[in-house]
Formats: structure tokens, sequence, C-alpha cells
């Protein structure tokens, strides 16, 4: 297992702990056995092999597309709108947010079937996976997710090896096709537009979501260099420990705790690209290590682009579209669904070192060490 990978999920899940202390102490204890059953499901899924992700991919994204048909039927809101159903409430502990499955099984999916068929004029195949699965969350509706799922969608054509060139195409036809769709989306649901209008106004008072992100910023500029602990005196504002569960971060642990949590998921993209470069040396290249390498970059956007979005929201450059801080925000359903996915990056990274030459799965120094070696003896 990547040592980088361990660090950085435990640093973050204990930064969650901090701010959460900060914002709900109440929830310390939930979050803490949560984050402790998260781990151990990242240690039990990277012990898997990638073939195991790529033969479950298909029948695991067909039940998260179960699930996000029934969110449109059953499907429950929050107590701030329940106009909004984006979770399936079964009673009890079983309450969850399917649109987070769906993100894994999309990658598990495509990861399978560029594997197997390649990416030789197979767009139109992955595509319809791509837009069917954004439909249903936008549909819930559920914009900011939907976003990032498309998102995720094109990050894992790109990984799989589909030309620029192709890709480009396909965004500027789907963008024409989905305009009158999206002109209708908006009319329907009112609230997305007065959302953004409130992000750009310029009177404080009226802009909507702007007393929130107020206070977040007010939270992370009384944070200071090194925080004011969990005791620190504060106001209650919505989403602390959730949304904008970073400015308690901020308060609880200053900048050093912001810039450790950047660090962290600097970890995962850097181990995701690791996977990723070394897999490309592989020759051949077989369909496992392809799927792979695949699988590695597709779990890395999730957690990170999903990160980026929610850190843009508590900066004020993004509306607030409601999307948890990976790893670090209360909430099991993305915590365990992230979990899964840097599970999925270690179990990558051990199958293509797996298959390196010998000379390239031995250690840098040891191979510098040889080459002087040999050096010395022609002397």
């Amino acid at each position: 297992m990547s040592v980088q990978l361990i660090i950085a999920q435990v640093l973050l899940m204990a930064l969650g702990l901090l701010g959460i202390s900060a914002a709900r102490p109440d929830l310390v204890v939930e979050h803490g056995w949560k984050a402790a059953l998260a781990l151990g499901i990242t240690f039990a899924v990277a012990r898997l092999r990638p073939r195991t992700f790529l033969k479950l991919g298909p029948p695991f994204w067909a039940f998260t597309l179960v699930l996000l048909l029934l969110v449109l039927f059953i499907g429950k809101g929050t107590q701030e709108s329940e106009a909004t159903k984006r979770w399936l409430d079964f009673g009890g502990p079983f309450r969850f947010q399917p649109s987070e499955l769906a993100k894994l099984g999309l990658v598990m999916m495509l990861a399978s079937f560029f594997s197997r068929r390649g990416v030789q004029n197979k767009l139109l195949s992955a595509t319809v996976m791509i837009v069917l699965t954004t439909a249903l969350i936008f549909a819930e509706p559920d914009l900011g997710s939907s976003v990032l799922m498309f998102g995720l969608g094109i990050i894992l054509m790109y990984a799989a090896g589909v030309r620029i060139s192709n890709i480009t195409g396909f965004l500027f036809a789907l963008g024409l096709m989905a305009l009158p769709v999206f002109s209708v989306y908006l009319e329907k649901h009112p609230y997305i537009l007065a959302r953004w209008q409130g992000h750009q106004a310029r009177d404080e008072e009226r802009a909507i979501g702007l007393d929130q992100i107020g206070l977040a910023h007010r939270d992370l500029s009384w944070g200071g260099w090194w925080g004011q602990g969990p005791d620190g005196r504060r106001y209650e504002y919505f989403a602390a420990h959730t949304d904008m569960v970073v400015a308690s971060v901020g308060f609880t642990a200053g900048l050093l705790g912001v810039v450790t949590l950047l660090f962290c998921y600097w970890l995962i993209v850097s181990v995701a690209l690791q996977t990723s470069q070394l897999a490309a040396r592989i020759r051949p290249m077989t369909a496992e290590i392809h799927g792979a390498s695949i699988l590695a970059t597709g779990a890395m956007f999730m957690i990170v682009g999903q990160a980026m979005v929610n850190l843009a929201v508590a900066a004020g450059v993004f509306p607030v579209t409601g999307v948890p801080l990976p790893l670090v925000s209360f909430g099991f359903s993305s915590m365990l669904t992230m979990s899964v996915a840097l599970g999925i990056i270690h179990s990558a990274l051990r199958e293509v070192k797996r298959n390196l030459p010998e000379t390239e799965a031995r250690p840098a120094e040891d191979r510098v060490a040889e080459s002087e070696g040999v050096g010395l003896s022609a002397d």
C-alpha cells in the first residue's frame, strides 16, 4: 500500500474531526467511528486486484442507475429544501445519497469498458453511459453533482486514451443539444439561477447565500496562523460541519490546517499520476494494466475534483452547490465512496508495480548503485 495515501487519508480525517469538534461537538463521536470504519474499508478494498473492479463495473454501474431512478420516485429532500430529492431513506442508518455511489459506478464501468474494447470508434457507447448517469442526477435536481459527474466522464475518456480532438467534438455537439434542455431546467428550478445571481450581487445584505460564505470567511480569518482550537468562541451558521467544513478547520487549526489539507489532496494526485506513468512503461500493456491506470485516474478525480469545487465555494468563487469536502465533511455517503476510491488507487498502484520489469520495480537508489558498480568494474 502507498504510505503517502495512508498519510493523506488519516490527516484529512483528523482535520475533519477538528473542524466538526468546533462546529458540532455533539457529532464528533459519530464522525469518529465512521471515519475509523471508512479507513478499514480502504484497507479491505486495497487488498483486491483491479480485475475485480473491472469485472464488477457493469453490474455495479447498473445498480447505481436503479438507485438514481428510485430517488426520482421515493427520494427524500432535506429540511432546507424538500424539493431536491437526493437521498434514499430506509430508516435508521440506511440513509444515503446514491449520486455518491454513481460516481464510483461510472469510474468502474468506463474503466471496464475501455480496457476491454479499446478507445477506437467506441465513443458513442461511452457517451451514452456518461450522459445517462449525469441526466439522472441532473433530474433530482443536483446541478453541482451532475457537473462533477460529467467532468468525471470526460477525465476518464482522456485517461483511457481518447483523442483530444474527439473529446472536443463530443463536447461541442453535446453542448448544442443541451442548450434548450438547460433553459427549460432553469425555468423549472428558478432557485439555481437565483443562487447564481445572489452570488454575483454586490449588495451583501441581499445576496443569496452570502451570509453563509461571509461567516465562513470570518472563521478562516479568525483562525490566524495556528487556529483557535475546538473550544474557541464562534458564531454558528448553516453547513459549518458539512459544505463549509474547511472554514471550521481553518478556525480550529489556522492556516497550518488549511495548508495541510491542500497538501493531502496533492499527495493523492501525486500517487495517482505516478500509477499512470508507471503503467505507461509496461510493454505489452494488458487490459488489466490499462484498466488499473484508468481506475487510478478516475478515483483521483472523484476525490480531488470534488474537493476543488467545495473549496471554490468556500472561497466565494463558485455559488453554493451543496458538495461536501471529501474525507473531511460530516456524512457517511461521501466518506464511504471516497474511501473506496482511495482503496482502488492502492490496488492499481500495487498491480502496476507488480507488472513492472525487474529493473523498473527495484528502488531507484539500488539501480544507481548497480550502474556505478558496473562502471567501476569496467575501469
